[in-house]
């Protein structure tokens, strides 16, 4: 009952409270002239308004209003009464008539025609439209002719807090460095609130943090948040969730609110040293494995992430610093060990490795918490392996005399397995270096002999591949190159270096160099060649020539006189012995070959022959050429004569078709064979000169027999 009766109490003073919302507004308007009365029917506001129309003088007539304002979302059982209108022409005789027109005329807002009362027929919104322009105008009831001028006057919708403040760019993100100051910004969020922002509080807003403490605070009027709590931990937590609420009303009970949710992440900085996972590591590795392979992997552990999680690692101690080394992997962060050394598990079987991981970018703002790395202990066993053999040299070079006795060893190459337990070793050629077979080798001591004759001359150099393989295991196998020099040996003479022939002028003087010649030896002395130059014995007192060596190794033929003559001898013959600084020292015989020619008086040789010696003086070889060519051109013209007189008069000897041979077989059936071929010449038949008698009677009369029976 007390409810029921509270709500009937809440229903009848509901539309007075509405209304004395609303009257004060349109009581309270500018200073009105003499002729105009206000709207409102108060007998208090009446007098007021009576006592300022004694005190100003009247003027003129006019409408009674200034604005007028409507309480939003009203919604009462009757309509909401907005203002009156009334002019001073109007006696109350019931003979005005008042027309409403403009922004919701007639649909939102409606005016008693005789009173003049505006009624708001509808709930309005200001967020929809905050104000409305009308127009008014008062007219004669009965001939509706306009008392007054139309006049324009503004309804403006009164705001209520109807409207709770709003985010609307949410929920947020943001982020901030872990490890930051207290009071260190992290962002700002902004509500919005549809109020009208000038009237009243409705939309002055107050933030506050419902959920996120004691992390962080924001300001109450600007909404900047911030960290309540320093050095917040990214390891400890990540992200963290903050609920924002903004309240109107300045944050007074009763107002609006609205929340948003703001995730906060730390982002990562360089506070925490790389750690390994392990203080001790153990890796094994073959001693015959191939250089730059991967030993193992250590990791050293950041709890940072990115680049401050990026770490470099180094071998900084160890007995096996020079074998090993270390690499960092960027994409899983831990170290690489390699071999870069060979290793050989007889030598030393076990290494120990102190590497050490260290932060790549360091931030100084930590590092008094100490040094940004760490060190683990790696231990190296190294496992024997079966390993092909060692040659003694990796190459070996061998020399033999060019004359060296085949079977005779020129030299040897030894082996052995480096295994604990050692293999005989058995050795051989790869006969693909030694396609001629002239080497051989002993199978088990690995001594090289000669398989056949050398030349130097033909091959200073042999390279050879001898292969040694374990005897226990026919895979493990090792080559080695072999390189055989020849040496040489005084076995060719010395000779001419090419064939020389010399020219002596006739007009030539004592003394005169004739020829120079050098000479050569196939064999390559240590010391260079050294040439000795005789004549032979029975020669060594020549009355023509004369020998002398050269500082460079070249011999010198010279004239003892002058007056030599193609004549009388032509061409001498100079043997020259040639002898060279080998031990034993060899020699040959070469001669010189020496023409006797005509030269001209400056020594340029003319002609060599005897022929051209007896010519007539002063009668060069051109014009000779030219004399003989000329006899030859006459001799053809003759020749090209005599035989076309010849077979110009050959018809006069055959003058018909027969052919006298077949005449002679047919009447000379019994002839005396080669006697009668002798006897007879077919050539005298087509030749005159034989029928006029220029050949020997025998044959003259058996032609003219020959004649009679063919007639």
């Amino acid at each position: 009952m007390p409810e029921r009766l509270a709500e009937m109490l809440l229903d009848l003073w509901t539309p007075l409270i509405m209304l004395w919302i609303t009257l004060p507004p349109c009581i309270y308007m500018a200073p009105m002239n003499q002729s105009q009365v206000l709207m409102s029917g108060s007998p208090l506001e009446l007098n007021r308004l009576n006592e300022e129309q004694r005190i100003l003088n009247r003027s003129k007539r006019g409408w009674v209003w200034n604005q007028m304002f409507v309480l939003e979302e009203f919604s009462g059982p009757e309509p909401i009464l907005v203002g009156r209108l009334h002019t001073d022409l109007d006696p109350g005789s019931k003979k005005i008539k008042y027309i409403l027109s403009g922004d919701g005329a007639g649909t939102i807002f409606q005016i008693n025609d005789i009173t003049g009362d505006i009624h708001a027929i509808k709930r309005l919104d200001r967020e929809e439209k905050a104000e409305y322009t009308l127009t008014a105008q008062a007219v004669d009831w009965e001939t509706n002719k306009p008392l007054e001028p139309p006049s324009e006057f503004i309804i403006k919708v009164q705001d209520i807090n109807d409207n709770a403040p709003e985010f609307l760019n949410g929920p947020y993100h943001a982020t901030v460095p872990e490890m930051s100051i207290l009071g260190t910004s992290v962002t700002n969020v902004t509500a919005t609130d549809a109020d009208d922002p000038v009237y009243g509080n409705s939309a002055k807003l107050v933030y506050s943090i419902l959920e996120g403490q004691p992390y962080f605070s924001i300001e109450p009027e600007t909404a900047i948040i911030k960290t309540a709590l320093p050095n917040m931990d990214r390891e400890a937590k990540e992200e963290y969730l903050v609920v924002i609420q903004a309240k109107d009303m300045g944050g007074h009970s009763g107002g609006l609110s609205g929340t948003t949710t703001l995730t906060v992440t730390l982002s990562d900085v360089n506070d925490n040293p790389p750690k390994f996972a392990q203080s001790l590591y153990h890796f094994s590795v073959p001693e015959d494995v191939v250089l730059g392979t991967a030993i193992g992997r250590v990791k050293a552990n950041d709890q940072d992430i990115g680049e401050n999680a990026q770490s470099s690692y180094d071998i900084i101690d160890g007995d096996g610093t020079a074998l090993f080394e270390i690499t960092s992997d960027a994409q899983a962060q831990d170290g690489i060990i390699r071999l870069r050394k060979p290793l050989d598990f007889e030598t030393k079987k076990s290494y120990t490795l102190k590497v050490e991981a260290a932060n790549i970018h360091i931030d100084p703002r930590f590092s008094s918490r100490g040094p940004f790395k760490d060190t683990a202990t790696v231990k190296i066993v190294v496992e024997d392996a079966d390993e092909p053999p060692v040659f003694s040299s990796p190459t070996y070079l061998l020399e033999v005399h060019e004359n060296a006795a085949l079977n005779s060893v020129i030299g040897q190459v030894t082996a052995r397995d480096p295994d604990i337990t050692a293999s005989p070793i058995r050795f051989s050629i790869d006969r693909h270096t030694d396609l001629e077979r002239q080497f051989n080798i002993n199978a088990d001591d690995g001594k090289i002999t000669l398989a056949t004759p050398l030349d130097r001359e033909l091959s200073v150099w042999h390279n050879i591949t001898i292969i040694a393989t374990e005897i226990r295991n026919h895979s493990q196998i090792s080559r080695v190159p072999v390189a055989i020099k020849v040496l040489d040996v005084n076995d060719n003479a010395p000779e001419f270096a090419s064939e020389y022939e010399a020219f002596l002028c006739e007009n030539g003087k004592p003394g005169q160099v004739i020829q120079t010649v050098s000479a050569m030896d196939k064999d390559d002395p240590k010391n260079g060649h050294y040439f000795l130059y005789s004549l032979l014995p029975e020669m060594a007192n020549n009355p023509n020539f004369t020998i002398k060596k050269n500082e460079d190794n070249s011999l010198s033929i010279l004239a003892k006189h002058n007056g030599f003559s193609r004549q009388k001898q032509e061409v001498y013959l100079l043997p020259i012995v040639i002898s060279d600084s080998g031990n034993p020292p060899l020699s040959s015989t070469s001669t010189l070959t020496i023409r006797v020619c005509g030269c001209s008086s400056d020594g340029v040789v003319q002609s060599c022959n005897v022929e051209a010696y007896v010519l007539p003086i002063g009668l060069s070889m051109g014009a000779l050429i030219a004399i003989l060519a000329c006899i030859i051109l006459l001799l053809v013209i003759v020749v090209l004569f005599v035989t076309l007189r010849r077979h110009k008069n050959e018809p006069l000897i055959i003058k018909d078709d027969e052919d006298v041979r077949e005449n002679i077989i047919r009447y000379d059936d019994e002839g005396g064979g080669e006697e009668d071929t002798e006897a007879f010449d077919i050539a005298t038949l087509q030749n005159p000169d034989g029928i006029n008698g220029f050949l020997p009677h025998y044959r003259r009369g058996l032609l003219g027999g020959i004649s009679q029976d063919a007639a």
